[in-house]
């Protein structure tokens, strides 16, 4: 399914549920006790956190055959770190918690897949952090966009379309920004031909200039996606 490697389909075998939630619905809540792990098998599912000021952050997009679940396994009392909330109509798979981990004793390679699955997802968060850090508000923004491409990005007529549909506010929320900075910076990119816009959708022209602007390390592409 998906994302999912071989070893890891593994996981669909368990004993689970197959949950369905409409666009807004939450799969969880910051702050709830751990019941499970969800593998998506449609729809698409946004990961964040809203701070005690009342500001949102997003952290990434989940799409189909990707796991959800910020899990700590063999911990008990565990809660959720983060919201999970579905950007469109989505099912799922809920894999129990006690069954994961009876599955994850039994089987060695299930297991190491498992961790190294949470090992990248790890290392993809700590880069996003490094472009915000290191470049403010522009590696915020231009890094995203390019992640975006990554994860979401089809070919399009001169240039590469992001097939994900997101509000300026919704950028603004995966970049730590206001809306109106975000507004500005898309106007700029966009007059200057780095990007445009294709049915409410944003279209990538100039790659190479956004990973310019921020010194791009280019790291592997498993690291730089939104997903």
């Amino acid at each position: 399914m998906g994302n999912l490697t071989p070893e890891l389909e593994k996981l669909l075998t368990i004993s689970h549920q197959v949950k369905e939630y409409q666009k807004g619905d939450y799969l969880f809540r910051e702050g709830e006790a751990v019941k499970g792990l969800y593998i998506l098998r449609s729809g698409k599912v946004q990961i964040g956190k809203v701070t005690p000021d009342g500001r949102e952050l997003s952290l990434k997009i989940c799409g189909t055959g990707q796991m959800v679940g910020e899990i700590t396994v063999f911990a008990k009392g565990a809660t959720y770190l983060l919201d999970a909330r579905a950007m469109t109509k989505t099912v799922c798979l809920k894999i129990p918690v006690e069954e994961l981990e009876q599955s994850l004793e039994k089987d060695p390679s299930l297991a190491m897949a498992f961790m190294k699955w949470m090992g990248i997802d790890q290392q993809k968060t700590q880069t996003r952090f490094r472009d915000l850090m290191l470049h403010g508000k522009k590696g915020a923004l231009y890094s995203t966009l390019i992640r975006l491409g990554n994860s979401y990005g089809v070919e399009a007529e001169g240039g590469l379309l992001i097939d994900v549909v997101l509000t300026n506010q919704e950028l603004a929320n995966f970049c730590g920004m206001s809306r109106e900075m975000v507004n500005r910076m898309l106007s700029d990119l966009r007059k200057q031909g780095t990007v445009g816009m294709k049915d409410g959708k944003i279209v990538l022209y100039n790659i190479p200039k956004l990973k310019f602007d921020i010194n791009c390390e280019e790291c592997p592409i498993y690291l730089c996606k939104i997903d």
